[in-house]
């Protein structure tokens, strides 16, 4: 399990004390002010859960994750697979992934990941979860953005639809406000972390999981 550094310093890693525009031949990366964003007069709009499997479930699962977290990619190259074969899919878990960010790499990751729309989102984010290691690299944030490019266009987007949503400060503005107020109000302090029915708990095997929900839904 990755510690998470304090809400606002973990913000501020993002813009690494000022604008983090990168030129690049194809493209530019937008500044976030998060000053801004954690300025409650600036109404940022938070950006919306993505939500997997029914609204109605009977159980509602909160994933707090980031896309730079290996024990986040091991989770979702495991354990959840046997969750959304056994409990999303099935109607029993609503699954809600919500993103952290101990940098800009996580934000732009979660930037393409949104670009796809809805019904691509839980797509790109098994992809960039499954090959975080080879996206990452050496952590060159020009290779970084072609990398992750990659996987977008391997996802169906072009270079414009992702250039014009890696640009989009008011989306990056909006994917930090959320992350901040979100895990304050849940009071997240690693990832992967989860919030079921309401009450936060640590990562654990597929097995433990199971008998968790499994109690919880009463079987």
């Amino acid at each position: 399990m990755t510690r998470i550094l304090p809400i606002l310093l973990a913000a501020a890693l993002l813009i690494g004390g000022g604008a983090f525009y990168m030129s690049q031949n194809n493209g530019s990366v937008p500044g976030v002010n998060v000053a801004e964003a954690q300025d409650t007069d600036a109404a940022v709009e938070p950006a919306k859960d993505m939500v997997l499997g029914d609204e109605n479930a009977p159980i509602t699962m909160i994933e707090y994750a980031s896309f730079t977290c290996p024990h986040c990619a091991n989770f979702h190259e495991d354990i959840f697979k046997k969750l959304k074969e056994n409990y999303v899919d099935t109607g029993k878990v609503k699954f809600i992934h919500r993103e952290v960010y101990f940098d800009r790499f996580g934000l732009w990751a979660g930037m393409i990941a949104r670009c796809g729309g809805d019904d691509r989102y839980f797509g790109l984010t098994s992809m960039i979860y499954a090959g975080q290691k080879e996206w990452i690299a050496d952590g060159d944030p020009s290779l970084i953005l072609d990398n992750l490019r990659k996987l977008g266009r391997t996802a169906g987007m072009t270079d414009d639809q992702m250039n014009a949503c890696l640009q989009d400060e008011a989306m990056a503005q909006s994917l930090v406000a959320a992350y901040q107020t979100n895990a304050a109000a849940d009071e997240i302090n690693a990832t992967p972390s989860f919030v079921i029915d309401g009450t936060k708990y640590s990562n654990m095997s597929y097995e433990d999981f199971a008998a968790l929900i499994d109690e919880k839904l009463g079987s």
